[in-house]
């Protein structure tokens, strides 16, 4: 419960800092990436590692930008938002299960 709230504080983070900074946003499809620039996909790696690390160390920049390359370049994401693949490049990140 106390990670979709904090999954749902971050994404409206992200939504309201991105409409105002930035030009890609959460509402943005995944088909546009490729042909944003480098700036505003760094920026958009930015806003999502600032707002996730609180999650996992290792949702950072780097690990945005390379998660929404792959989602952008592999296969067809047709009308998938930045949104729907922030989600799916979180849920792959899950730490692994402690052992019993």
């Amino acid at each position: 419960m106390r990670a979709s709230i904090k999954i749902l504080l971050c994404f409206t983070l992200c939504m309201a800092t991105g409409a105002q900074a930035a030009k890609l946003t959460m509402d943005d499809k995944v088909a546009r990436w490729p042909r944003a620039t480098t700036d505003e996909k760094i920026d958009f790696a930015t806003r999502m590692g600032k707002a996730f690390t609180s999650l996992s160390p290792d949702l950072d920049r780097n690990y945005f930008i390379k998660c929404l390359e792959e989602t952008a370049n592999i296969g067809n994401p047709r009308d998938i938002k930045l949104e729907e693949a922030v989600k799916m490049c979180i849920a792959v990140n899950k730490p692994p299960s402690e052992p019993e």
